[in-house]
């Protein structure tokens, strides 16, 4: 058993009365010699009464530190009678004391509060009885201390050398204490544990966090040092190339100036051009290398420099060869391929001859984009694509100005520096698909870039110079021509591609498709074969589209499981026919469908063009009592809504002649609908369509069902044309309709459909309505109804 022993009160009682010292922000551990500065009445007072009575005086924590003038309330119950080592009194009226801990103590009573605290406390003793365990937990206090001096660069190693001197656990408990930084109320619970054994344990508690912490600190530490010494590195690298370059008299901005002026003198560059490029230059050696200024002005000199002024492909026209390179690559689109073959032969006349600029509007999958790409083989030029598809940005088209952070050129220019030519075939694709928003409309930008008269000096925002796009081919794709804002279109020579006949399908797939689906999939002609027949059960039962697109992926579906079959060991060949097709396929997705012939009151037949080609639809209408109420349904738009009541305007014109009441439209409702509700339709190419099927049903006469029709109607009974005769004409042959109703100002774009096609639908011609109304009602037979 080890008692303490203090030579100050060892023959003292333990009930003793002292002065009392409130310290802020600091506990005073036993052992522990502290400075403190005292400026506090009540403070000067206890230290004065300390002095004139032994020197010892109670020190106790404020439990807030923000408290100016403590009251009994405001102080811990526990702390440590100290010795006044050292007072001295300082001119502004404070005093610095130095004290040292001797024992704890616990305050009972107090005394006075007034002058200054005089208290009456117990002072704690602690029994230190060292057995294996609190041996145990001294090695680990001292373990831990050690590393905790390892990571705490305030603390010298010598405070270690101390502490290991130390037999007596509480007294090894308090120094490590007052050595540790923690927070004031972790510091009062460890003064006011008596347990020796508690007290060391809560101890390494507190010892295992600050370590954890110091270790996180000293990884930041070490991070932010390497960053630092980093960025010193690379400060005195520079510093010292500097200094080698001036030694050499070598800059490398001068090479990089020189670099600039040797690239722009062998370029053919306009006056203009040169001038600017001069003056970018020696703008960007009198800025320093390391500005963002410097960089913008590189990238406008890397631009500018990188446009091919002046290079142009050299052409070799050759019309056979031109025309072998475009039947190769494509089936048909003989209007396509004969507007090429002209445009080649006036070049080879007149060499200085602007390019044209071709629209080609048609459906999705029928060629147009790879048209592109033939042209170009044809005419051996390069080839540039850029999609518009979604643009709504005029920047996207002209570029940004300079003034902007991130700025750059335009679309057009940037195909222009990709091509490496000033006389491309540029393809505008999905030229129909362009919004406008609040940033500007793409389609007005387009006007320059697409205007022979115009873009001879095309202006970019970016770059701020003219450039010749003059010696372009332009070449922009769309699946309608509505969306095209008119001044646009009529800068463009527009060429319609129609859809292909079944039979133009079956040779697009036997020279085209079939080889490419072949060597995709790693097959040849010994291992698959498709029939004739196969091929038109596949686009007739599997397809429904103008283009060949869905037809390849059918293919490609139909080769993917004979891959699948010859790997695993099943098959050798496969012989694509009608009868094992669907085994590749499964069950055919649409109906072959055949429009139904039969003579029916109140249903027509027409002629519709959609995005994906032509079709064909029925229009009924109904005639139930009422009180002459016009109702349309079928998701129909606005155009078509104004077609249905211009053809009852027209019939209620003719009712005499039609054999109808002529107050029919007081007690009768009309309603007309469109099959096929979901998928919205409009347009005016419907009307004499129902004007047919409303005559129909009011008269109770039939209608031909083996004949669609399609065409505009004027309030007199005019018959005026509409768009899209050869997808519409294919549409009616490919529902089996042997005869069309067409307008005879579409006379002449009837003519320019395949003979082949013209032979096998007989088309009538008419300019009126009546014309209709003879052709398609017929007399003294009921039809179904």
């Amino acid at each position: 058993m080890i008692k303490k022993r203090i030579k100050y009160i060892e023959d003292m009682d333990n009930i003793i009365e002292l002065p009392l010292l409130a310290s802020r922000g600091v506990v005073i551990f036993p052992y522990m010699v502290l400075p403190l500065l005292v400026g506090r009445d009540r403070s000067i007072g206890a230290l004065e009464q300390a002095m004139e009575e032994g020197k010892q005086i109670l020190v106790t924590a404020q439990k807030d530190e923000t408290i100016e003038d403590p009251e009994k309330e405001d102080l811990y119950d526990v702390g440590t009678i100290s010795e006044i080592k050292q007072l001295v009194k300082l001119p502004n009226g404070m005093i610095k004391v130095v004290v040292a801990g001797i024992a704890r103590a616990k305050i009972l009573e107090f005394i006075q509060e007034e002058e200054y605290f005089l208290v009456k406390a117990e002072r704690l003793e602690t029994d230190e009885e060292k057995d294996i365990q609190v041996e145990a937990l001294m090695r680990s206090a001292l373990d831990g201390f050690q590393e905790y001096i390892k990571y705490n660069r305030h603390l010298p190693a010598e405070t270690m050398l101390t502490v290991n001197n130390i037999e007596e656990p509480g007294r090894l408990a308090d120094v490590i204490a007052s050595h540790l930084e923690l927070k004031l109320k972790d510091e009062q619970q460890l003064l006011e544990t008596i347990d020796v054994k508690e007290r060391l344990e809560t101890l390494l508690a507190f010892l295992s966090n600050e370590i954890e912490i110091l270790k996180v600190e000293e990884q930041i530490h070490k991070k932010v040092r390497k960053q630092v010494e980093k960025t010193q590195k690379e400060y005195y690298l520079r510093e010292q190339l500097k200094a080698i370059k001036e030694e050499l008299e070598t800059d490398s901005d001068d090479l990089e100036i020189q670099e600039y002026e040797e690239k722009a003198a062998r370029l053919d560059l306009p006056e203009k051009v040169a001038e600017r490029i001069q003056e970018e230059i020696s703008r960007l050696s009198r800025t320093p290398s390391m500005s963002p200024e410097a960089t913008v002005i590189r990238n406008y000199l890397d631009c500018v420099l990188d446009l091919p002024w002046g290079i142009y492909d050299e052409e070799e026209i050759d019309l056979e060869e031109a025309e072998k390179i475009l039947n190769e690559d494509h089936y048909g689109l003989e209007d396509v391929k004969l507007r090429i073959l002209e445009y080649l032969a006036v070049r080879k006349l007149a060499p200085e001859q602007k390019g044209p600029i071709l629209c080609l509007i048609g459906p999705p999958g029928v060629g147009k984009t790879s048209l592109g790409r033939s042209i170009a083989r044809a005419l051996k030029r390069k080839f540039v694509r850029i999609s518009l598809g979604g643009v709504r940005d005029e920047a996207e088209i002209r570029g940004h100005r300079r003034t902007y952070i991130g700025s750059r050129p335009g679309r057009i220019i940037n195909g222009m520096r990709e091509a490496g030519s000033s006389n491309p075939v540029f393809l505008l694709d999905e030229v129909d698909k362009m919004t406008a928003d609040f940033r500007g409309d793409p389609a007005a930008a387009l006007l320059e870039v697409l205007d022979p008269a115009q873009n001879t000096d095309y202006t970019d925002h970016y770059l701020e110079l003219p450039f010749d796009l003059s010696q372009v081919l332009f070449v922009t794709t769309a699946n309608v021509s509505y969306p095209i804002p008119p001044p646009l279109l009529d800068r463009m020579e527009v060429i319609e591609i129609s859809g292909y006949t079944d039979e133009e399908k079956v040779e697009i797939a036997n020279r085209h498709l079939i080889p490419r689906v072949k060597e995709e999939h790693g097959l040849d002609d010994e291992n698959i074969y498709f029939s004739r027949n196969a091929i038109y059960r596949i686009i007739r039962e599997y397809t429904r589209e103008a283009g060949v697109r869905n037809l390849e992926r059918k293919l490609a579906t139909v080769a993917r499981k004979v891959s699948k079959e010859i790997v695993e060991g099943r098959e050798r060949q496969a012989r694509i026919t009608t009868q094992n097709l669907e085994k590749y396929l499964g069950v055919p997705i649409f109906k072959d469908e055949k429009a139904e012939k039969k003579n029916r009151v109140g249903v027509a037949t027409g002629m519709a063009y959609t995005q994906a080609g032509g079709d064909i639809l029925d229009i009924e209408v109904a005639v139930v009592p009422g009180k002459g109420k016009l109702m349309l349904t079928g998701s129909l738009g606005d155009v078509m809504k104004e077609s249905a009541q211009a053809a009852l305007s027209y019939i209620r014109s003719k009712s005499q002649l039609l054999g109808l009441e002529e107050d029919f439209h007081e007690k009768y409702d009309i309603h007309i609908h469109v099959p096929q509700g979901a998928v919205p339709k409009d347009g005016p190419s419907a009307e004499i369509t129902i004007a047919s099927a409303i005559a129909s049903a009011l008269s109770n006469r039939p209608l031909r069902g083996d004949l669609a029709m399609t065409g505009e109607i004027s309030l007199r009974g005019r018959v005026l044309p509409v768009g899209g005769i050869k997808t519409k004409v294919l549409a009616a042959r490919r529902s089996g309709l042997k005869m069309v109703i067409l307008p005879l100002e579409n006379q002449k774009d009837f003519q320019e459909i395949d003979e082949k096609i013209r032979r096998s639908v007989k088309a009538e011609f008419v300019e009126h309505m009546d014309e209709v109304l003879e052709l398609v009602l017929l007399d003294g037979e009921q039809g179904e109804i």
